[in-house]
């Protein structure tokens, strides 16, 4: 590895951003330049729906190429549009501290999402969303868009749409300052996609050891551990980053909190789990359930994690989730 690092990252203007927060922390520590190399990913380039082109690594699939043939050192991945699968040779080396993990409503006026009168126009493209929208307000239009975050914000600002929704953590990482209102959709009610708020930072199992090393100052164990388990159910329903699926772990001190939750296309349906384990000494052991304890190998907390998220997702199946996604 040369002195200059090498991080490749997304063209968007949004990967860059989250790319150059992960950049300045990664030159503080290791005392290297950062250099952000842009790579073009299918999903920049396809303007079709995600729901039709898939969501199994379609904005990670071309930069993991560039990592693996050597163009850059690491890259930098909004987590929530990860396989589960980890590539053979590459490894998630830090989970830097997650974000907001909510979403949010835009509005010209404020006017919150089930308040939105019949035929109103909401743009979303996502699966999980669209459900959930239809389920918030079967009254309005959910409109299936694509594009930036600002491109988004000017069709409500120009009339076309009526609303929107957005990332908050995108949101906070542009900085992206509106004179369109605002509404916080509280995660009790309105769960979302696995990872949503976190980073994901990979790079080579052959990475040297002084650049694995600088990568693992960046992560954080309660955000690993909570979208461990996140990750863990979406692979135990196997199904795709753009299922009508959602999950956010949390440690509280009770133990380690998950809400997940499974939503038919139309959003008439939702199969809901919520559940807190006690994650101690290389074990997890549920609270209140009276379901007894799972072993964990070790001491290991992410084994621990997985463990619990695939039995959320195991319970969701007998619920009969696997009649409400499809299968990629």
């Amino acid at each position: 590895m040369s002195t200059v690092i090498r991080l490749g990252t997304r063209r968007s203007a949004l990967a860059q951003a989250q790319s150059g927060h992960v950049a300045a922390a990664l030159e503080e520590i290791s005392g290297r330049p950062v250099q952000l190399v842009p790579i073009v990913s299918e999903g920049d380039t396809n303007r079709a729906s995600l729901s039709e082109i898939g969501g199994q690594g379609v904005f990670a699939t071309r930069l993991r190429e560039a990592l693996l043939r050597g163009e850059c050192d690491l890259l930098v991945h909004s987590l929530k549009d990860l396989p589960t699968a980890q590539p053979t040779g590459l490894v998630i080396a830090a989970t830097p501290k997650r974000v907001d993990a909510r979403d949010v409503v835009i509005t010209r006026d404020g006017t919150g999402l089930a308040e939105l009168p019949a035929g109103s126009r909401v743009g979303t493209g996502a699966p999980r969303r669209i459900a959930q929208v239809r389920r918030r307000n079967p009254e309005v239009e959910v409109v299936d868009i694509r594009g930036n975050v600002d491109s988004r914000l000017e069709r409500v600002a120009s009339g076309d749409l009526d609303a929107v929704i957005l990332a908050a953590a995108g949101l906070s990482r542009l900085g992206a300052d509106s004179p369109l209102r605002r509404e916080d959709l509280e995660l009790a009610d309105w769960p979302t996609a696995p990872g949503q708020g976190a980073l994901a930072v990979e790079t080579t199992e052959s990475a040297p050891d002084d650049l694995r090393g600088w990568l693992a100052e960046l992560d954080d164990e309660a955000t690993r551990i909570a979208v461990t388990a996140e990750r863990a159910v979406l692979s135990g329903l196997d199904a795709g980053c753009q299922a009508p699926m959602a999950a956010h772990a949390v440690q509280t001190d009770a133990g380690l909190h998950l809400q997940a939750a499974v939503f038919s296309p139309d959003g008439g349906r939702r199969l809901d789990i919520d559940v807190t384990e006690i994650l101690d000494e290389g074990y997890i052991r549920r609270n209140g359930s009276g379901n007894g304890a799972d072993a964990a190998d070790g001491a290991d907390p992410m084994h621990a994690a997985r463990v619990f998220g695939m039995s959320a997702a195991h319970r969701l199946l007998e619920q009969g989730a696997a009649d409400l996604l499809p299968r990629e």
